[in-house]
C-alpha cells in the first residue's frame, strides 16, 4: 500500500530542537462527575520542544506511566477549529489508571523516542493491494479491507465494491465480524455509508447508493495519509472516494481508525470528515442501510441468533426482541446500543457508542444476525462537511447497563486534561 506522508510526520521526524531529555511540560487531569480507571486520555500540547519525541514518560504523583505523542487526528482538528496549528500542536495519549471522582492529578511530562524494538507497540502489518492488519504485540485488533473494485465478474465486483474495517477478537484468535457472501453480503465489519444519496453535476440530478452498490457505485481506497503506532494507540486516516453510478467521485471522505491499548477487551474509535466534490449533496437512508454500523460473523446467523440479545440503556432485551425505527419511534437518540452475541462457545458484547455531537436524528435498527447501528439524515455542501466521531468496545461476557456506561462516560465526557 502507498501512504502519501502529511507533511506534519516530515517535521516529527526531522525538526532539530531542545534535546528530549531536557524537555518537560506540566499537565493536569481532573476525573470530572466520573470515576476513572482504566481510561484513554488526550491532551493537546503546544509543545514545540516535544517535535521530535514520540513518547512521553508522564509522572502522577508518584506513579510512572508511558504517554505516546502524535499529530492531530480528525476529531483534534474539528474541536480547535482555527486554532489548529499542525505545526507545533500534539496530541499526547495515555491511559488514566485510577482517579475517583471529583478528584484530579497533577503530573510532569518528559519526552522521549521509542524502542522500536519494543514488542508491546502498535504496528501495521500491509499485504499489499489487498489489506492491512493493524497488531498489538502479537495479537491482531482490527483489518482495513480496501482491495480495487474488480469488476471481471459479479462475485468480485460484490467482493471489492467497499472498504472496511474487520474486527478481531479479544484474543486475537479470528474475526468477529463477516465478510462477503453469506446472509445480506452488503453488510460486513465495521462499515459507513448511506443507500439514498443524491446531488447534481452539471444540472443533471444524480443518485448513488453505496451500501449497496448494485448499479456501479463503489467507495474506492484512494491512500493512506499517516499511519500512528505506538504503545497507547495505532492510528491511520484512510482518503476514500465516494463513486457514482458514472464511476465518478462525487465526494471524498477522510476515514480515521483508532486502536487502543487498554485492558479487558478492544476499543476502537471511528473518525470521519465527508467532503463534497459536487456542490450540495443530500444523505438519506434506512436505519438498516445507513450510517455507522457492526455487522457480526456470519457464524450468528448460521448457528447462534437465536442467542442473541440486546442491552439497552433502558435494560436488557430478551432474544428475540428487537427495536427497529420507525417500527419503534423511540429507538431514536440513545447514548449506545449492546449487541450480545454468541461465536464458538463463547459470548461476547459489542458496545456502539455514539456521540452527542454526531447528527440527530439517530434512528437505530437491530437484527438477530448480528448487525445493529444508526443512521441519520444530512445535507453536506462545501462549507458543511459531515464529521462524525463513534466508539466500539468488545469484551468476552455479558455486559450490565452500569458497565457499558462506563465506556460511554469515558468517551462522551471524558477527564478534562490540560497543558499546565
Amino acid at each position: 500500500m502507498k501512504i502519501a506522508l502529511h507533511p506534519l510526520l516530515f517535521g516529527v521526524f526531522f525538526l532539530v530542537s531542545v534535546p528530549t531529555s531536557q524537555a518537560q511540560i506540566g499537565i493536569e487531569i481532573q476525573s470530572g462527575e466520573h470515576d476513572r480507571i482504566g481510561t484513554p486520555v488526550k491532551v493537546i500540547l503546544d509543545a514545540k520542544e516535544a517535535l521530535e519525541a514520540s513518547r512521553a514518560k508522564i509522572n502522577l504523583n508518584g506513579k510512572e506511566i508511558y504517554g505516546q505523542l502524535c499529530e492531530l487526528g480528525l476529531v483534534s482538528l474539528r474541536e480547535l477549529g482555527d486554532e489548529a496549528d499542525a505545526a507545533s500542536q500534539r496530541e499526547l495519549h495515555f491511559i488514566l489508571p485510577k482517579l475517583p471522582a471529583g478528584q484530579k492529578f497533577n503530573g510532569t511530562v518528559t519526552f522521549d523516542l521509542p524502542d522500536q524494538a519494543d514488542k508491546t507497540r502498535f504496528r501495521f502489518e500491509d499485504e499489499e493491494g489487498l489489506s492491512t492488519d493493524l497488531i498489538l504485540g502479537d495479537r491482531p485488533v482490527m483489518r482495513y479491507m480496501y482491495e480495487t473494485l474488480d469488476t471481471s465478474s459479479q462475485q468480485r465486483i460484490g467482493e471489492t465494491y467497499k472498504v472496511y474495517h474487520h474486527v478481531y477478537d479479544p484474543h486475537g484468535k479470528g474475526f468477529v465480524t463477516k465478510g462477503p457472501g453469506g446472509l445480506f453480503p452488503h453488510h460486513r465489519g465495521l462499515f459507513y455509508g448511506f443507500n439514498k444519496i443524491s446531488y447534481s453535476v452539471d444540472g443533471q440530478a444524480m443518485t448513488a447508493d453505496v451500501w449497496h452498490c448494485r448499479s456501479g457505485e463503489s467507495q474506492a481506497h484512494v491512500k493512506v495519509h499517516s499511519e500512528v503506532t505506538g504503545n497507547v494507540l495505532g492510528r491511520h486516516r484512510l482518503e476514500i472516494d465516494w463513486k457514482g453510478k458514472n464511476g465518478q467521485p462525487f465526494a471524498t471522505e477522510w476515514r480515521e481508525l483508532s486502536a487502543y491499548n487498554v485492558e479487558g477487551g478492544v476499543m476502537i474509535e471511528f473518525a470521519s470528515k465527508l467532503e463534497t466534490l459536487v456542490g450540495e449533496i443530500t444523505l438519506a437512508g434506512d436505519p438498516q442501510h445507513a450510517g455507522f454500523q457492526f455487522r457480526g460473523s456470519q457464524e450468528i446467523p448460521d448457528k447462534t441468533a437465536s442467542q442473541t440479545y440486546y442491552v439497552r440503556p433502558d435494560g436488557k432485551g430478551e432474544p428475540g426482541a428487537f427495536r427497529n425505527w420507525p417500527g419503534n419511534k423511540d429507538h431514536v437518540n440513545l447514548r449506545w446500543n449492546a449487541l450480545c452475541f454468541v461465536l464458538g462457545e463463547e459470548r461476547l458484547t459489542c458496545c456502539y457508542l455514539d456521540h452527542p455531537e454526531n447528527p440527530k436524528e439517530a434512528r437505530f435498527s437491530e437484527r438477530n444476525y448480528g448487525r445493529f447501528g444508526s443512521y441519520f439524515e444530512y445535507t453536506v455542501d462545501e462549507d458543511k462537511p459531515l464529521q462524525l466521531n463513534y466508539r466500539i468496545w468488545l469484551q468476552y461476557e455479558e455486559m450490565t447497563i452500569e458497565g457499558i456506561d462506563k465506556y460511554s462516560q469515558d468517551f462522551v465526557t471524558p477527564p478534562t486534561a490540560l497543558q499546565k
